[in-house]
């Protein structure tokens, strides 16, 4: 995977998910392989020939809902195709499965924003260590992330190490590192027919 240019493309042999640490090893110690950061840029012509190709079932759902595309019925389509189709990332879907895809090498710090606990992480804290993105009073509270975007008062008092997130229609409450738990509350909202996020 050397290249003179930092910016060309390098055609992947494989792309490997989540391997195994022993496969992981192996990759490593090869000097074959790079860390993949997960960003991904596609035409959608090729997004779309790709998902006929290794998903074709996604496919057909979305398109029966050409005719929604760009109108108000648009959210209400998409809502209602998202609980048809089978819960698997891109990765496993498409990206194991093509043989079209390109790596562009990088040099960069990278943090995986995939939980609350790592967003809070980065972002600015007060004295307490809470990241408060609300109009908030926090009392006896440590640890935690506030984020309510409506302009109501919060009032929280007495938490350690927990989020409270307020989206148009759900409160959120749990503890910050509980990701796993979390997954399930998404599950859950999304198959009631809620926007979660």
């Amino acid at each position: 995977l050397e290249s003179k240019n930092s910016e060309e493309a390098l055609k992947v042999k494989t792309f490997t998910e989540k391997p195994n640490s022993k496969l992981a090893k192996t990759f490593i110690e090869s000097g074959d392989f790079v860390w993949n950061s997960g960003i991904f840029v596609w035409k959608c012509s090729s997004l779309l020939s790709s998902f006929q190709k290794h998903m074709p079932d996604v496919a057909e759902i979305f398109d029966e809902g050409k005719e929604f595309f760009g109108k108000d019925a648009e959210p209400d389509f998409v809502s209602k195709a998202y609980l048809q189709v089978k819960n698997i990332s891109i990765d496993y879907g498409l990206m194991e499965k093509s043989s079209d895809v390109y790596v562009i090498l990088g040099d960069f710090g990278w943090s995986d924003l995939g939980s609350w606990y790592s967003l809070h992480e980065l972002r600015d804290k007060d004295e307490h260590n809470n990241v408060v993105e609300a109009n908030a009073m926090l009392y006896d509270t440590e640890n935690s992330f506030i984020k309510v975007d409506s302009e109501k008062l919060v009032v929280v008092e007495g938490l350690k190490n927990y989020l409270i997130n307020e989206t148009e229609n759900v409160l959120l409450i749990c503890p910050l590192d509980g990701e796993k738990k979390f997954r399930d509350f998404v599950s859950n909202a999304r198959k009631k027919g809620e926007d979660f996020i």
